[in-house]
């Protein structure tokens, strides 16, 4: 696991910190088109080197291409991010945050949701083209409740991210929608917005513009 670390001003305390599970190690990337998009006071912890989809997946799933969804380790490490990791990041950085956002593309986007289900210490979410095709995810959502329920959630999809062959990942348009709408029902402020082209396109920037929402 690597934990890169970037604050966006030198005051150290009452500003958010955005926790990022990134794939690539795109921390910088991301933390500098926030900052081109207008995203100012907060820290930003990116958290990468992951055993993806084990850490990420909330149960077994098909495999889609490449991508063996089966191992389901999403319960053991939320409990290893809320016990161990965010801690040590904020000691590391020296504050006590105004409020703790959890953002991530693709299947990150799905563990940001989950994680909300199973730790108190997140009162911000994105999920950012998020794997919302994960069979029984809106199915888990109807039934449960957030531990806290969150101050906003931003969702965001590639408008051709559904145009797809693969019988899987085609309903992830659908799920999207239905969530946005499952928790505006709970009275929860929620965003849901559609970005230009397929779930490749601009990752970076539509990151960056899932927390300028989590930071307004």
């Amino acid at each position: 696991m690597n934990i890169e670390l970037f604050i966006s001003n030198n005051q150290k305390n009452a500003i958010p910190l955005v926790i990022l599970h990134t794939f690539n190690g795109e921390g910088r990337e991301v933390f500098d088109k926030c900052a081109e998009i207008g995203c100012e006071n907060f820290a930003l912890a990116a958290i990468g080197n992951l055993n993806w989809n084990h850490d990420l997946s909330p149960r077994p799933a098909p495999t889609i291409g490449n991508n063996k969804y089966g191992f389901g380790g999403a319960d053991e490490y939320v409990k290893k991010l809320t016990n161990e990791i965010i801690p040590e990041i904020r000691a590391k950085l020296g504050l006590k945050p105004e409020f703790t956002a959890i953002t991530g593309y693709s299947l990150a986007g799905l563990f940001a949701l989950y994680a909300a289900y199973k730790t108190d210490i997140f009162s911000r979410i994105a999920s950012v083209s998020g794997s919302l095709w994960f069979p029984g995810f809106t199915e888990f959502a109807e039934a449960n409740k957030f531990a806290k329920t969150p101050d906003l959630i931003y969702l965001s999809l590639g408008e051709a991210e559904a145009k797809t062959r693969d019988k899987n990942l085609a309903p992830v348009r659908k799920n999207t929608e239905k969530l946005a709408e499952i928790y505006k029902t709970q009275n929860i402020p929620t965003i849901f917005e559609l970005n230009p082209g397929n779930h490749f396109t601009e990752t970076i920037l539509r990151t960056a513009k899932g927390i300028k929402s989590l930071l307004d």
